[in-house]
C-alpha cells in the first residue's frame, strides 16, 4: 500500500478509535492493531500519537473554519443561522473526542491549545457578526453589549454542551440527538432578541431540533 494512502488510513482510523474510545484510551499499539501494520510502519509515518492528534485536529481546525463563514455580499437571515449551527455541530459531532477530552487534550499540548483559542475567538468574532447583520437587517433588536454577550453565550453552550449531556446522561454517553438538542439550545438563545414574526419563524425552525 503506498505511503500516502497507509497514513490517510491511520488518521481515519484514530479519529474513529478517540471518538469511540476516549483518545486517552487509545495508544500507537492500539492503532497498529487495528489497521494490522506493525508498530514501526505507524512510526514511519507519525513520531508518536501526540504527532496523530495534532494532524486529527489541523482537519478538525479546517473543517471548524469552514463552518463559521459569513455570508459575503448580503445580510444574513435566520436561515443562516440555522445552517451555520448544523455544520458547526455536524462539525463536532465527527470529532467528538476534542470535546469530550477538551481539557486533558490541550493540557497536554500547548499548541493545540493556542490553535482551539484560536478557533474561539473566530467562532465569538462569526457569531456576533451574523448578529449584528441579523439587526442591521430588522430582524433582531439587541445593543452592541447584548450582541457580544448573547455571543459569547452561544459560544459557550456549543463548546460544553457534549460534556453537560454526558454529565447528564446517566449512561455517561452522547449520541447524535443530544447534539441536535443543543442546537435547539442553541437557537433559542436568541430567541427574546427577534420581532414577534422572526420568533415565530425561529421556533418553526428550531422545531425539528428538539
Amino acid at each position: 500500500m503506498a505511503p500516502r494512502q497507509t497514513r490517510e488510513r491511520i488518521l481515519e482510523t484514530s479519529l474513529a478509535m478517540f471518538n469511540a474510545q476516549g483518545e486517552p484510551n487509545v495508544t500507537t499499539n492500539h492503532i497498529a492493531d487495528e489497521l494490522e501494520i506493525s508498530p514501526g510502519n505507524l512510526y514511519y509515518h507519525f513520531r508518536n500519537k501526540e504527532d496523530i492528534v495534532e494532524q486529527v485536529f489541523t482537519r478538525y481546525e479546517v473543517r471548524m473554519d469552514d463552518a463559521l463563514l459569513v455570508p459575503e455580499g448580503r445580510l444574513p437571515n435566520l436561515e443562516d443561522v440555522w445552517m451555520q449551527l448544523h455544520m458547526v455541530f455536524e462539525c463536532m459531532w465527527d470529532y467528538r473526542f476534542l470535546y469530550r477530552d477538551l481539557v486533558d487534550i490541550l493540557s497536554r499540548n500547548r499548541k493545540l491549545k493556542a490553535h482551539f483559542a484560536r478557533i474561539l475567538t473566530r467562532a465569538a468574532s462569526s457569531a456576533a457578526a451574523v448578529l449584528r447583520g441579523l439587526a442591521a437587517g430588522g430582524i433582531l433588536r439587541a445593543t452592541e453589549d447584548e450582541i457580544r454577550a448573547t455571543a459569547e453565550n452561544v459560544l459557550l453552550v456549543a463548546t460544553f454542551w457534549m460534556n453537560f449531556s454526558i454529565v447528564r446522561n446517566a449512561r455517561g454517553e452522547v449520541g447524535q440527538d443530544d447534539l441536535t438538542h443543543g442546537i435547539y439550545q442553541v437557537m433559542l438563545l436568541i430567541a427574546p432578541f427577534l420581532r414577534d414574526a422572526e420568533r415565530a419563524h425561529l421556533n418553526t425552525l428550531a422545531q425539528a431540533y428538539r
